[in-house]
């Protein structure tokens, strides 16, 4: 209307403003989440700690698993995440099952005397760049032969294209999910309730092949070779 007062609106209050001024910045990134680095730290410096204790020097370990010196150091620097299959080709090179790589958790349980694990006492190894992650049910150490694990796959988690071979024996129930089993030239499309056994000197690899769901799998590894 001619004439007419403008109307002033009043001023927001300073909390007003504020968050105002909040809701228009651009949301600050979540932080990174240390676990997966840390976890390849720990399982690197377990890998140089057995290295050292075989007086074994990196180039030999080089000549014997026909990984590069570079990439065996990262590895034991923790700057970079080693697949299942070069874990388990380093533990062969060390005279070790996969499950010395753990390490040992402090027990809050004496009296278990290395017979039983707690639940939260599991040492866990996680593969975080490829999916999988295995959790220790038996003890850890280097002398134990015969090892129970609870391996997680997720989604799409997998060993790689490439067959490995390594020490022992290994067998397996699928308790949740399915997962794709190779062995030499066959391939086996497992669901919840199948088990296989196999020797692991045979190639072999690995995967969840599902892309929305979770696969569990009960593992025993048992290795034959002298430390």
């Amino acid at each position: 209307m001619s004439g007419g007062r403008r109307i002033k609106k009043p001023a927001p209050k300073a909390g007003a403003r504020a968050a105002g001024k909040a809701a228009q910045r651009p949301k600050a990134k979540a932080a990174a989440r240390p676990a997966e680095p840390a976890m390849d730290l720990a399982v690197g410096r377990r890998i140089r700690d057995l290295r050292r204790e075989h007086k074994l020097s990196l180039e030999t370990i080089a000549d014997r698993t026909d990984l590069s010196i570079g990439f065996l150091s990262q590895i034991e620097r923790g700057l970079s995440s080693p697949s299942l299959r070069v874990l388990a080709t380093l533990a062969d090179v060390l005279g070790v099952g996969i499950a010395a790589l753990f390490g040992s958790r402090p027990s809050d349980d004496p009296a278990s005397g290395g017979v039983v694990t707690r639940q939260l006492q599991r040492a866990e190894l996680k593969l975080w760049r490829t999916g999988i992650s295995k959790q220790l049910l038996s003890p850890a150490g280097t002398e134990n032969r015969l090892n129970l694990f609870l391996v997680h796959l997720e989604p799409g988690g997998n060993t790689g294209d490439e067959l490995y071979t390594h020490d022992g024996e290994e067998a397996g129930l699928v308790l949740e999910g399915e997962m794709t089993l190779t062995v030499d030239a066959e391939t086996w499309s497992l669901k919840t309730g199948d088990s296989f056994r196999f020797a692991s000197r045979r190639p072999h690899r690995f995967s969840n092949p599902a892309q929305d769901a979770k696969a569990v799998v009960l593992w025993v590894n048992c290795v034959t070779q002298a430390g």
